[in-house]
């Protein structure tokens, strides 16, 4: 069973930061970022393109509130927030093989670039609620 582990303050800076960005980001889904997020849902993907940002959205609120405020539970809540991270990525992959303009990204370099941030994210998830040290320690 995976127990939660102790964090640092620099862990519990990066959470409580990665939290608000969640928070901030799954807002605007809902609201002025909305055409923003839409470019980036795939073709493929078989809902309406509104229903996976508008989901997508809600999770993200969820998992920002889960990482301010469930702490016996960060190891998990961190665990689901670099899963997140990692369902969304065929998106940002999207965005680059189309050469969709979305968020300043109007280049394929800028949109290359973004795509190496996604790892550092699911890292930063794991990192700051203490999930990477807790799944090593299994």
């Amino acid at each position: 069973m995976i127990s939660n582990t102790k964090t640092n303050l620099s862990q519990n800076i990066g959470r409580i930061l990665l939290g608000l960005m969640l928070l901030f980001a799954g807002i605007g889904h809902l609201t002025w970022s909305r055409t923003e997020f839409l470019a980036q849902v795939p073709q493929w993907v078989p809902l309406d393109a509104d229903l996976v940002v508008v989901l997508s959205g809600i999770a993200e609120i969820a998992l920002g509130i889960a990482l301010l405020i469930f702490l016996n539970w960060r190891v998990w809540v961190g665990i689901a927030v670099a899963a997140f991270f990692i369902i969304i990525f065929p998106g940002n992959i999207s965005q680059y093989i189309n050469g969709v303009d979305a968020f300043g990204l109007n280049s394929d370099q800028a949109r290359g670039i973004r795509l190496l941030f996604q790892p550092l994210l699911v890292v930063w998830a794991l990192w700051s609620t203490g999930a990477w040290k807790a799944l090593r320690n299994k």
